[in-house]
């Protein structure tokens, strides 16, 4: 017989260096997978094409199952779901988060031609691309499996600073001019949200959400904070007075793409605890 956990995690990468050591602090039991079995974790490597219950033999009993990694191969996030309750049968009723990206919506349908749009969980997104595709199929389970899906948008913490990205992303004041806006959330944030949704999952349950700290960030304003010295500081303020803008950061109606995630927060009642960006990563 297999032992429980409150939460598994499929996929021990970036979240769980946050995820963990909050379920540590409150006393949550976890289990978490890597490829590799590293620093105590069980060996799993999900093959979306593979119809084998092997793998999932080694798994424990869990209340949440978080999946962290992409799922883009159609049919196989409902098969992840079944592998596992087949080999889990005497297990409570399992729950399965999937982590998504809120790229589904960049570019779609909610980005009209007549300029700036705000986008929220219930907007139109790009029903054509394949993470979409696996979401809605996971989606599709509930309510006789609940399950949910957290969408993130840019995530930062620990090594994944801000301050890193801006060189890559803004080499030239051209690259730079094409900037707008930007989303971003902390891991910490992450963590919170995946716990409350586990002890909550009747308020998540066959939903699809938009996380973000709330905040609509600006390319031009972050660049000439982080950025480096003589490059995107000059150039952000060589376009600020070649294109009248007065002050930073630009309003999203100017710089025309925002995200709402208001929706997480009120229904889970919480807050982001690292809204804005910072030097402590």
């Amino acid at each position: 017989m297999a032992w429980t956990v409150d939460i598994l995690i499929l996929g021990a990468g970036w979240t769980s260096t946050f995820l963990i050591p909050l379920c540590e602090a409150r006393n949550i039991t976890y289990a978490a997978t890597s490829r590799t079995g590293r620093d105590g974790t069980i060996v799993f490597e999900f093959d979306p094409h593979a119809t084998s219950p092997r793998q999932f033999e080694l798994l424990p009993n869990a209340q949440t199952v978080l999946i962290t990694f992409p799922i883009k191969v159609a049919g196989a996030s409902e098969r992840l779901v079944r592998l596992y309750q087949q080999t889990h049968s005497d297990s409570p009723k399992t729950a399965f988060i999937q982590l998504g990206s809120t790229g589904i919506w960049d570019g779609g349908p909610t980005l009209r031609p007549e300029g700036h749009v705000w986008t929220d969980r219930h907007s139109k997104f790009d029903e054509t691309n394949d993470r979409a595709k696996a979401e809605i199929e996971l989606l599709a389970l509930a309510p006789e499996v609940p399950t949910t899906v957290l969408d993130l948008c840019g995530l930062w913490g620990g090594p994944r600073h801000f301050k890193n990205w801006i060189g890559r992303v803004a080499p030239s004041k051209d690259a730079l001019k094409q900037k707008g806006s930007i989303h971003l959330i902390h891991g910490l944030d992450v963590s919170r949200a995946v716990l409350a949704v586990h002890a909550n999952f009747g308020r998540a349950s066959g939903q699809r959400w938009l996380l973000t700290d709330l905040r609509v960030y600006d390319w031009w304003d972050l660049a000439s904070a982080w950025g480096e010295e003589g490059k995107q500081a000059r150039w952000v303020k060589e376009l600020v007075r070649e294109e009248g803008i007065r002050a930073l950061p630009r309003t999203p109606e100017v710089i025309g793409r925002a995200m709402d995630s208001r929706e997480f927060w009120e229904t889970f009642d919480l807050e982001p605890v690292r809204g804005r960006i910072g030097e402590n990563p």
